[in-house]
């Protein structure tokens, strides 16, 4: 049963990390709240909440990135406080984060052996041993192939090898699933039980239940920087963690067909479109793009978007969608091949020409080109109406700040002001006010969506998805880029699948198999 009890744990056995009121404070904003929490030894510990529940604040806590202003840590019974992250690994401490570092020049065994090995290096007797540990547990790993050449999930495995010969007693993953194909992730999944029964402690970050389902051993939930949960049998508690999560008692987020296959989130119902397809709003024609080095990115790519769907460009990332979205916000010219929108020629269209002509751009990184950071909320989110507020070259505050709570009361905007900065959002705020921008264009005619939820929780996942269906009703044309294969197969209406810049496969996402999709997503057919 879902347990409110945030002080203990019920286990007896002295565990490997304990945590005792931590607290962090941001200036005068408190990220973690009188924290209590205990890791066990073999055991897979699921830490959940909504950005800026404090989940990533607390794992630097116990890495070292950042020091508790509160509260003390013990491991194994002995006092722990780490200064940096050197510290918690000498201790026994390691973290996979989400973004890789590595070396992609080099071999897998020196990316392996890199920092870690002072003096003389003795090649053979470090990679017997490593291929030992490779051996012991179940890896498929080849030391001597570079890292430029290896998939995303090969590259993961790098990473968490990297933490393994260190003979770690606490491993944590952040967020370790989010660019995997479906089998990468299976193995993934069988890794950590194999690290578990090793007798490691794993702290996995995760917002897919199915990955709860299948590994947790307990689950933790923490909302505004407390723990306002715990489960000691997550596999039976996953609606009352979703609850605790978003603070909802709303069954509809969890009653989701997704939420029974592999690796679901728990989306908003999805509404079968009804609509009758009609006029093409976005052909792409034999679009080609080679990068500076001559690498094809994108390789004479041609599929189009009705008005009033949602079509997914499916893959694992890397495989020309980056390219593909840059191209169609006007940020990347050609090699060969043109697109339209709405039957007019938009191929060296500059941003402010795709503005005009009532195309929204969801960016795939928002910090980069979706928002100013250091603007406010108001000046982000009416970014692309500014005129409408200038008078006599100045611009109507009063106006445009009243204007921004609509919007940010329609799109569930939460922020203490709209004139504080956009940075100081959490990452779900800031896509929602990036989509209240993008959908409110006048006479929005074509959506392009890049990977619109990496990164955020439950809610704002389904918020996202409530945003892109509605607009879609009304009879704009959806271009969705995704790597989350279960949001597309619950939410959009058509499929196409990219591997290596080139179109594996398309189908109606009602007459989608999931082994086909997944081997066009390898660069195979079935």
């Amino acid at each position: 049963m879902l347990s409110s009890d945030t002080t203990s744990s019920p286990l007896q056995a002295e565990p490997v990390l304990a945590l005792r009121s931590i607290n962090k404070f941001f200036g005068s904003f408190q990220a973690l709240n009188d924290l209590s929490l205990e890791i066990h030894a073999g055991e897979i510990h699921c830490l959940l909440g909504e950005n800026g529940a404090g989940k990533s604040t607390l794992c630097n806590v116990i890495f070292g990135v950042i020091s508790a202003d509160g509260g003390d840590m013990t491991l194994n019974g002995a006092p722990y406080l780490p200064s940096n992250p050197k510290d918690a690994l000498n201790r026994g401490v390691a973290m996979v984060h989400q973004h890789f570092s590595l070396v992609e020049n080099t071999t897998v065994l020196d990316n392996l052996l890199l920092g870690q090995v002072r003096g003389w290096l003795d090649r053979k007797k470090h990679a017997q041993r490593i291929a030992d540990l490779l051996v012991d547990l179940g890896f498929e790993l080849d030391l001597f192939a570079q890292v430029a050449e290896l998939s995303v999930g090969q590259r993961q495995r790098v990473e968490i090898v990297k933490c393994l010969i260190r003979n770690p007693q606490l491993l944590i993953l952040d967020e370790p699933t989010a660019v995997l194909l479906p089998a990468e992730i299976e193995a993934l999944l069988e890794i950590c039980k194999r690290v578990a029964e090793r007798g490691c402690a794993v702290i996995l970050v995760t917002h897919k239940l199915a990955e709860i389902r299948a590994i947790a051993a307990r689950a933790t939930v923490l909302r505004g920087g407390r723990i306002v949960a715990r489960s000691e049998n997550p596999a039976q508690d996953l609606k009352q963690l979703v609850r605790a999560m978003i603070q909802s008692d709303d069954d509809s987020a969890l009653q989701t067909p997704t939420a029974l296959l592999p690796h679901a989130m728990p989306l908003p119902v999805a509404t079968p479109n009804s609509r009758p397809l009609s006029d093409e709003i976005l052909q792409v024609n034999g679009l080609s793009y080679q990068d500076a080095q001559g690498i094809t990115r994108l390789d004479n790519c041609t599929f189009i978007v009705n008005t009033g769907e949602i079509v997914a460009i499916a893959g694992v990332e890397g495989n020309g969608q980056s390219e593909l979205a840059a191209i169609l916000a006007g940020m990347l010219p050609t090699s060969s091949g043109r697109f339209y929108v709405n039957g007019r020629d938009m191929t060296t269209a500059q941003p402010k020409e795709i503005t005009k002509a009532g195309i929204g751009i969801v960016p795939e990184d928002r910090h980069a080109t979706g928002c100013i950071t250091a603007m406010s909320v108001t000046e982000n989110i009416l970014l692309n109406h500014l005129d409408q507020y200038s008078r006599y070259g100045f611009l109507q505050r009063n106006k445009m700040r009243q204007d921004a709570l609509k919007l940010m009361k329609q799109f569930d905007v939460r922020a203490s002001s709209p004139d504080l900065a956009f940075g100081r959002l959490s990452g779900g705020n800031q896509q929602k006010a990036v989509l209240a921008r993008e959908l409110t264009l006048d006479s929005l005619v074509f959506l392009l969506a890049a990977n619109p939820t990496r990164g955020l929780d439950v809610g704002a996942v389904g918020a996202v998805y409530s945003h892109l269906k509605t607009a879609r009703n009304q009879g704009v044309g959806v271009l969705l880029i995704s790597s989350e294969l279960e949001e597309i197969l619950s939410h959009a209406d058509r499929i196409i699948v990219f591997y290596r810049g080139r179109i594996m496969g398309s189908c109606a996402t009602q007459q989608a198999d999931r082994q086909q999709i997944g081997a066009w997503m390898a660069g195979q057919t079935l």
